[in-house]
């Protein structure tokens, strides 16, 4: 099935305000040695897109980023060692990088669990001010373009949280308006499930209650309505972290990483 209009203006966009961003975004891939995500890298940096860093796990010690990381987690009982061990790993060095300035972002989860590469980006970066929960959204483009933002919906939290709490929902929704203004260029107007179904030809955010819910509405969506979903990726944190699905494309690892570049601002 081709992808909906509203995919591939909102692709084609997405390129072009990351293409005339200065200075390019640097986006470290802790996967370096993945083919999809070497592949998309090079196709990234071909089209002048982003600045790509791949890291493949051989890289010399970095003590900046040991002492970075021994100082955010000292308190919940890291030794200095420790720290040494887990700065060295792909996952926690690019999130390291990008907690030190030394990346704008990074995208990972190819090779990786998404409890592994949410867990090294909230230990490392941490979470935005006045947020406690970091939690996932796809951008549903759909083919009815008179729906959201012009055929686009922000679909929130459909890959972390399993059963959020009042307050983590309420996190969801203040992290996914924010992605709303940053990613479609739209003001939001939110539909929190199930209770606003009446909502939903308004809203261009869709909140869900759990984790299940939002599954199966977002393939709902995407099979027998022929949408596009884009994602996921991640809200809430300090800096852009984004995580893949395991049986990632390297057109996935692409998107991600322009709206990784997005995120960076």
């Amino acid at each position: 099935m081709s992808l909906p209009e509203s995919a591939i203006e909102f692709l084609a966009g997405l390129e072009s305000r990351v293409r005339a961003a200065r200075p390019k975004k640097r986006i470290v891939f802790p996967e370096g040695r993945d083919p999809r995500v070497a592949g998309a890298a090079e196709r990234l940096a071909r089209a002048g897109l982003i600045e790509p860093i791949l890291l493949t796990g051989s890289e010399p010690e970095e003590p900046r980023y040991a002492q970075l990381y021994f100082e955010r987690r000292r308190r919940r009982g890291v030794t200095e060692r420790e720290a040494r061990e887990i700065a060295a790993r792909p996952l926690y060095r690019a999130a390291l990088m990008v907690a030190a300035g030394d990346a704008d972002g990074t995208v990972g989860g190819a090779a990786n669990s998404t409890a592994e590469t949410v867990r090294a980006a909230l230990h490392a970066i941490g979470t935005a001010p006045g947020i406690r929960t970091v939690s996932s959204f796809f951008i549903l483009a759909l083919r009815d373009r008179s729906l959201g933002c012009g055929g686009l919906m922000i679909a929130a939290d459909c890959a972390v949280i399993v059963e959020p709490t009042a307050r983590e929902l309420s996190d969801i929704a203040e992290s996914a308006a924010a992605t709303a203004r940053q990613v479609c260029s739209a003001e939001p107007v939110i539909a929190m499930l199930p209770d606003d179904i009446g909502k939903l030809t308004q809203c261009n955010v869709i909140v869900f209650p759990n984790l299940n819910a939002a599954n199966i509405v977002y393939k709902l969506v995407e099979w027998l309505g022929g949408a596009a979903a884009i994602g996921p990726m991640l809200q809430g944190l300090a800096k852009p972290a984004n995580d893949l699905s395991r049986a990632c494309s390297i057109d996935d690892v692409y998107s991600v990483a322009l709206v990784t570049a997005l995120q960076a601002g």
